[in-house]
C-alpha cells in the first residue's frame, strides 16, 4: 500500500540555509561539471522527506557521484519525477501557480542563454505574501545563494512552480490486530 507522508519543509529549508554557500562532504559538488543546481536541491528535498526511490532509471536517488539517478541532478529529469503519473516511493510534487509556492517547495528557471531548456533549479526558502518574484527568496548553488530574491535572475524567460505535496512511501498492510504506525512517528521517520 502507497501512503502520502508528510513533507518536512523546516527541515529542507534549514538545509537550505546550513549548506547554501557550502558543500556536504556526503555529496559529490558538480559545480565544475554542468553545475550543482539540482544536485543541491535534491538534497534539500531529501533533508526534508528522507525517501528515495532507487529505479535505476526513472528513480530519484544518490550513493555517489557515479551511481546516482539522473532525477537528482539533471534539472528536466528531477521535474519529471516529481511530477510523475504514477505512485512510486519518494518525493512527489504538482505544477503549482506562484500563489501556491510555500519555502520547501522548487522553481525551474529557463534563460534566454539555455534554449527550450530550464537550467535552474532553485529551493525556495521564504514567501512573502502574496507570493511575488520580489519577496520569493531562494537558495541555489552554483551561483551560491541564500535569500536570494528570484526577481534578481537576469535573462529569465520562463520560469515554472512545483509545489511538494509529500512523500510516497510503499509500507506492508498491517495485520487486522495490529495498529498502523502514527502520523507523528512518520514525520519523525521522514524528517531524515
Amino acid at each position: 500500500m502507497i501512503r502520502l507522508l508528510p513533507y518536512n519543509r523546516r527541515a529542507a529549508v534549514a538545509y537550505a540555509h546550513k549548506w547554501a554557500f557550502d558543500r556536504n562532504p556526503a555529496f559529490y559538488d558538480f559545480s565544475e561539471i554542468g553545475g550543482d543546481c539540482t544536485n543541491f536541491a535534491s538534497q534539500c528535498l531529501y533533508a526534508g522527506g528522507g525517501i528515495m526511490n532507487f529505479e535505476p532509471e526513472l528513480g530519484w536517488y544518490y550513493i555517489d557521484a557515479t551511481d546516482r539517478a539522473p532525477a537528482w541532478t539533471g534539472v528536466p529529469f528531477f521535474w519529471e519525477f516529481m511530477t510523475r503519473p504514477m505512485p512510486t516511493n519518494g518525493p512527489v510534487g504538482i505544477q503549482a501557480p506562484m500563489r501556491l509556492i510555500r519555502p520547501g517547495d522548487f522553481i525551474q528557471l529557463r534563460f534566454s542563454t539555455s534554449g527550450e531548456v530550464f537550467a535552474h533549479t532553485p529551493v525556495v526558502v521564504s514567501v512573502g505574501m502574496p507570493p511575488r518574484p520580489e519577496n520569493i527568496l531562494v537558495a541555489a548553488h552554483s551561483n551560491d545563494a541564500d535569500n536570494r530574491p528570484l526577481n534578481t535572475y537576469e535573462n529569465v524567460v520562463e520560469m515554472r512552480f512545483l509545489h511538494i505535496v509529500g512523500i510516497l512511501k510503499n509500507v506492508p498492510d498491517s495485520p487486522p490486530d495490529q495498529a498502523p504506525q502514527s502520523q507523528t512517528e512518520d514525520n519523525e521517520q521522514s524528517e531524515g
